[in-house]
């Protein structure tokens, strides 16, 4: 075998591409010395483009099929070279494989959250993840763009710009919607549509890259938000909060009956008890259950120390006797926090007034 023989049978004849991964976008064919031989058969399987690059020019493109590379399906690269004898002598280019099929286990979350008006709660943050797959729709475009001359282009090297163009679209979306956060639950499917369409309009035509598929799995509000959104829940399960004190009371009662070896204390409260519903069914015969006590709503601060609950009569009195200052901090439910008992509207005007004096024997 002569020299001219052993360096024709060390040229590339077949180029093809077996892809057993998941992730990889692109792939760039090895070869010896760049050189690739006329005649050569190029196999591009179905998922798959393939992509001829010729000193740093792109030759052609080519769909799924089997080919022979010669001058009859190459005109663009026999004018790049520009040969006097035809396309007989070997040629050194570069063949990029593109995967054309659908990545459909990418993830995507928002590493910070995103500030969000919301007319129930005011200014609040949302966090939000869900998933998303890619496909490559345009080789020339992603060849230009992201892979240059890296000989193999894979998913997670687009991660991190797939992430912050999600991200800056799901915050237009959510800000231009103006929707509650208690309704984003019920419009996931409507806000995954959108926000697939605004991160294809960035991604389509710069990158030549398409987005098959976009879900929005889960927009979470910050925890003390979904701590009052419990409660408030909790309060409409409760619903007449009156019926459910009566039926606390009859429970207790019932604690009581069954409870004989309580004695003495337990015993007069039960009976103590039993007297007050007696009285209260006697006077509302209509009600099943006897009507809730006067709440007590009133508290107040004695040497760090939280005592109560007081209601207004009570704490009136204690105000008339000197018990509590204007200086006293008192807490109710209707304040929602500590404030000195002068400063409360409805208990100012009880200092310094005097009390009635005891009525004529």
């Amino acid at each position: 075998m002569g020299l001219f023989d052993k360096l024709r049978n060390e040229l590339v004849d077949i180029i093809e591409w077996i892809d057993d991964s998941r992730h990889t976008i692109a792939w760039r064919f090895p070869r010896y010395q760049n050189e690739i031989k006329n005649g050569a058969e190029l196999i591009v399987r179905p998922g798959q483009m393939a992509v001829l690059v010729h000193r740093g020019e792109i030759a052609d493109v080519f769909e799924p099929g089997n080919y022979k590379l010669t001058t009859d399906n190459i005109p663009i690269l026999s004018t790049i070279m520009g040969w006097k004898h035809g396309f007989n002598s070997p040629f050194r280019s570069e063949v990029y494989f593109v995967s054309t099929r659908q990545i459909t286990d990418l993830k995507w979350g928002t590493p910070n959250p995103i500030m969000f008006r919301d007319p129930d709660f005011g200014p609040i943050r949302l966090r939000a993840f869900g998933t998303y797959s890619l496909r490559a729709e345009d080789p020339k475009a992603l060849l230009k763009e992201l892979i240059g001359t890296d000989s193999s282009f894979e998913a997670d090297e687009i991660s991190e710009l797939m992430r912050s163009i999600l991200i800056t679209a799901l915050a237009d979306l959510l800000g231009e919607s103006k929707v509650a956060a208690l309704d984003l639950a019920s419009r996931y499917g409507e806000f995954s549509e959108q926000l697939r369409k605004a991160v294809l309009e960035r991604v389509d035509d710069e990158y030549g890259l398409d987005v098959p598929q976009l879900n929005i799995v889960n927009i979470s509000l910050p925890e003390e938000v979904e701590k009052a959104i419990d409660t408030r829940s909790s309060m409409g399960v409760i619903g007449d909060m009156n019926r459910f004190q009566q039926f606390q009371m009859g429970n207790a009662m019932m604690a009581a009956a069954d409870n004989p070896a309580g004695g003495g204390a337990a015993d007069g409260m039960g009976l103590g008890m039993g007297f007050a519903m007696a009285n209260q069914m006697v006077q509302s015969p209509g009600l099943s259950a006897p009507p809730a006590p006067p709440q007590a709503t009133w508290h107040i601060s004695v040497n760090g120390q939280a005592q109560g609950p007081y209601n207004d009569a009570q704490l009136i009195q204690m105000i008339q006797s000197g018990g509590v200052l204007a200086t006293t901090n008192v807490w109710s439910p209707s304040l929602g926090q500590w404030m000195t008992a002068g400063q409360v509207p409805q208990l100012s005007g009880h200092f310094g007034a005097v009390p009635p004096p005891p009525p004529p024997g």
